[in-house]
């Protein structure tokens, strides 16, 4: 009976992996899922499965703490000004190391091991995210340093990666025209890499079960009048926003389907794009 269950299963997914084969999913990579071993391990694994059945995906990745980790051991306190990192020239240049090199490179490495063919990028290779300088606030102007956000993505060298079966692993640093490195907000980036790509998904991996109604219920699916309402009400505030931003944006400019998920789930992708009920919000036109 057990094998029988096994092959249900199977069958069960199989009108998805029809749908989505040849499809391409773009991955915000972070939180517990970025830093808890099983969890990393299941993801890796999800990852390379997708990549198997014909699925492309493209992974930005995260790594907030780890820039504040090695900050303290550098002897640099981190500040932070309405919950972004204030970024002077020597905190680029670790926020760089870190992101670029020991993050990235762990995560390229993961999927390598479990079978994948990942490839480590910042925004800075191949002009990939050409980005300008955030401005914080209205009236007074908050001067963050070097922190940014998208002004143009260049696909060109995704497309090329995703063509021979790579898996584009993302840090989310912008490059400036004048050449200069910006720190951009890892959840925006994945909106506008899945924009520029006309991606059929945008999958946020969070440390939430979803977005939660004022009853605090899960909803399993909601279009934007509804985001819309709740952001209105306050229901939706805090860390939830930008997620929930960049799911609007990354619907505007012409994804198929948004998805906010529980990455502390083992195996979690595979449950929300291959099951009928999935398991965390998605969010649609």
């Amino acid at each position: 009976m057990k094998l029988i269950e096994k092959a249900n299963i199977l069958i069960e997914s199989l009108p998805f992996i029809r749908n989505f084969y040849g499809k391409t999913f773009v991955i915000k990579y972070g939180g517990a899922a970025q830093v808890d071993e099983a969890l990393k391990n299941s993801f890796a694994q999800d990852v390379v499965l997708l990549s198997y059945i014909g699925i492309r995906t493209v992974i930005v990745h995260g790594g907030g703490p780890k820039i504040s980790e090695t900050m303290k051991l550098m002897g640099k306190e981190p500040t932070f000004v309405q919950g972004q990192r204030v970024t002077d020239k020597e905190t680029m240049d670790i926020v760089e190391m870190v992101l670029g090199g020991l993050v990235n490179k762990e995560i390229v490495t993961l999927i390598n091991r479990h079978g994948g063919k990942a490839v480590g990028l910042s925004g800075k290779d191949a002009n990939l995210i050409q980005a300008k300088k955030k401005v914080q606030g209205d009236e007074e102007a908050l001067d963050l340093g070097f922190v940014g956000e998208v002004d143009k993505v260049n696909p060109g060298i995704l497309s090329t990666l995703e063509k021979d079966g790579f898996i584009p692993v993302i840090s989310p640093i912008g490059v400036r025209r004048t050449g200069e490195s910006l720190n951009i907000n890892a959840d925006y980036v994945a909106s506008a890499v899945a924009g520029a790509l006309k991606a059929e998904k945008l999958i946020l991996l969070t440390d939430v079960p979803g977005i939660k109604d004022a009853d605090n219920k899960v909803l399993s699916t909601m279009n934007k009048l509804d985001i819309q309402e709740l952001i209105n009400e306050g229901v939706i505030a805090g860390g939830m926003l930008p997620k929930v931003q960049s799911c609007m944006r990354a619907l505007d400019a012409g994804v198929g389907k948004t998805h906010i998920v529980d990455g502390r789930i083992s195996h979690c992708l595979l449950l929300e794009i291959f099951t009928k009920e999935g398991i965390g919000t998605e969010i649609i036109s």
